[in-house]
């Protein structure tokens, strides 16, 4: 014979185990986004062109953020340009110039503070 204790469960026992809405709730803890990072930040949307071979690049500085942030951002900004890019040093290099591209992307995030600059 077996040593372990039969139980035995109603329907509506067996239902609620197994219920979602039963479960306990968790806490909800609000992480920092990098949302929170460019409303806070003081944006300059550079165009330079010197030292690239006269190849147009523009550079988006003055991003408070930790560098996985900036890489969410940079990754986000290539794809909504369809360029190439890096990001290195606080700032975001991409191909060409994409400024106005930027600005709009960078504004549907919450940036208040941010400007073209460069020539």
């Amino acid at each position: 014979m077996s040593n372990k204790k039969q139980t035995n469960l109603s329907w509506d026992a067996f239902q609620a185990l197994g219920n979602p809405d039963n479960a306990p709730d968790e806490p909800k803890s609000d992480p920092m986004k990098a949302d929170h990072f460019v409303v806070k930040s003081i944006i300059r949307v550079h165009l330079e062109k010197k030292g690239r071979g006269g190849k147009p690049v523009s550079i988006v500085k003055g991003l408070e953020m930790t560098d996985t942030y900036m890489k969410d951002i940079a990754k986000a900004l290539k794809a909504k340009c369809g360029v190439g890019g890096s990001q290195k040093n606080g700032e975001i290099i991409l191909q060409g110039d994409q400024r106005d591209k930027i600005i709009a992307h960078l504004k549907g995030l919450g940036a208040r503070d941010i400007k073209k600059a460069g020539a």
